[in-house]
């Protein structure tokens, strides 16, 4: 299957979403921040980025743009936790985004954002 970075601040939600991921046959690398996530894609690009919006040491934002200017096949999937304001995925598609998510989201409408994402 695919191959899957996960960027995100949330020891416990990127330990989920790593196994639900997984369990679909996909091979998984995990970035605790956005620089760190950065770091690795470049060392060795990945099918897609799932990236957080919020987090320290630069956020889902900076690595979406990052990601989609520097390598133009790279595909993101951005989320966020963040109800108060729904300009932060509006904006995350707009620094390149191919699909945003709100949390919390099921297991099922993971697996069709990152499908789709693939696919497209």
């Amino acid at each position: 299957m695919a191959s899957i970075l996960i960027v995100d601040d949330d020891d416990s939600f990127r330990a989920l979403v790593r196994h639900i991921l997984e369990e679909n046959g996909h091979e998984i690398r995990e970035a605790r921040n956005g620089q760190v996530g950065l770091t690795l894609y470049r060392e060795k690009p990945t099918d897609l980025v799932i990236t957080d919006i919020l987090m320290p040491e630069r956020d889902g934002m900076e690595v979406t743009l990052a990601l989609t200017r520097e390598f133009l096949d790279a595909k993101v999937i951005a989320m966020t936790g963040a109800t108060d304001d729904q300009n932060f995925l509006n904006v995350a598609k707009l620094f390149g985004a191919r699909r945003v998510i709100q949390k919390p989201f099921s297991p099922a409408d993971l697996l069709r954002a990152v499908q789709f994402t693939l696919s497209h």
